[in-house]
């Protein structure tokens, strides 16, 4: 395979795994911080909010990585010729920025009074999302406010 075309594969692997942790640490924050401020309406158990939350953030991870493998499995499967990324590291990748994301809006449940925690974690998804918006900016290279 000529050199550039060696480049442009890596440069392509690369991006499917940035593109599947940006998208499973923006889904996992805005799925999480829906079901907590939700879950919160209804009670202020504490332990019943983060025991649905964990099982909610596990149960997507697995969903996600599990749809992330397939689509990556079932594009190689269509394109033979194309050299992709591995599967099962854009599963695993998935699921780990999934779920990492997913206790930002979790943790301040254990940290502050259900009262304010609700309120924090909104606020510490927001500042996730934004900081995933800059951080996309800086890697396309365009106006990382804009992004």
């Amino acid at each position: 395979m000529p050199r550039h075309k060696k480049h442009r594969a890596k440069q392509t692997i690369k991006s499917n795994y940035i593109r599947s942790s940006f998208f499973g640490v923006e889904d996992s924050l805005v799925s999480t911080t829906g079901l907590v401020a939700g879950i919160s309406v209804a009670t202020h158990e504490v332990e019943f909010i983060l025991l649905a939350g964990f099982v909610a953030v596990a149960v997507e991870a697995i969903s996600m990585s599990a749809g992330e493998f397939l689509s990556e499995e079932t594009e190689q499967d269509l394109n033979r010729t194309k050299r992709h990324s591995n599967p099962i590291i854009g599963g695993a990748i998935m699921f780990v920025s999934y779920f990492a994301a997913g206790m930002i809006p979790i943790l301040p449940i254990l940290f502050f009074p259900i009262d304010y925690a609700v309120y924090v974690s909104m606020a510490a998804a927001l500042v996730g999302l934004f900081l995933l918006g800059l951080m996309k900016g800086a890697l396309t290279k365009r106006n990382i406010l804009k992004s």
